[in-house]
């Protein structure tokens, strides 16, 4: 199932349109989560027993088609989430629209709070494209200013408040700012929520 790309005027309005359908997908996501946890389930938990059999402590047929739908649901997640990263995009690049002094000053004062030191191989950090050296300018609402140096605790309380949610990031990568869509998952096979190593790099 896919979802169906708006047509505004703006970039702005765009986004605004794509973030609301954003939110429905991550609802119906949310309801179909709660079905695995109802039956004490993951995507990867065995529904027959050692012998073969199907369990008796578990609704297979829920289990199943909950499995089904949150995986399309999260291909329909990643889909919209890139089409915001490329719909903000268009209200950042001034080609598109001329910034107000007071908001370029803002832009200009954008300073990497992170850095990438690693990312492990078929986690959400690496299904949103995230690279090894990635400078990160915003996650979430966070950037430099609302950060302690050399510390990143209010990035790993907003990632444990976002488990299954999309949040929205830019990193500079090779001098160019880059929009990325992360969805933290404990399900994903590996340690963490995101499956890659950040570390602060504004010194304390």
């Amino acid at each position: 199932m896919g979802f169906t790309l708006p047509n505004p005027e703006s970039p702005m309005e765009q986004a605004r349109a794509l973030t609301s359908q954003k939110d429905d997908i991550e609802a119906e996501l949310e309801t179909h989560i709660s079905i695995l946890k109802a039956n004490n389930a993951t995507m990867q938990t065995p529904l027959v027993d050692p012998e073969g059999f199907p369990r008796a402590d578990i609704d297979i047929y829920a289990v199943r088609g909950a499995r089904v739908r949150i995986i399309e649901l999260r291909n329909d997640l990643k889909a919209v989430m890139d089409a915001i990263a490329k719909a903000l995009e268009g209200v950042y690049d001034p080609s598109l629209a001329v910034p107000s002094a007071q908001e370029s000053s803002s832009r200009s004062t954008l300073k990497p709070f992170a850095r990438v030191e690693g990312v492990a191989s078929g986690s959400p950090a690496a299904e949103a494209s995230l690279q090894k050296g990635d400078l990160v300018v915003q996650f979430g609402q966070l950037d430099a200013t609302s950060v302690s140096p050399g510390s990143l605790r209010l990035l790993a309380d907003l990632v444990n408040k976002n488990e299954n949610r999309a949040i929205t990031i830019r990193v500079i990568r090779s001098d160019q700012t880059i929009f990325l869509t992360l969805t933290p998952r404990r399900d994903w096979g590996g340690r963490g929520m995101l499956g890659c190593h950040i570390v602060s790099c504004i010194p304390p």
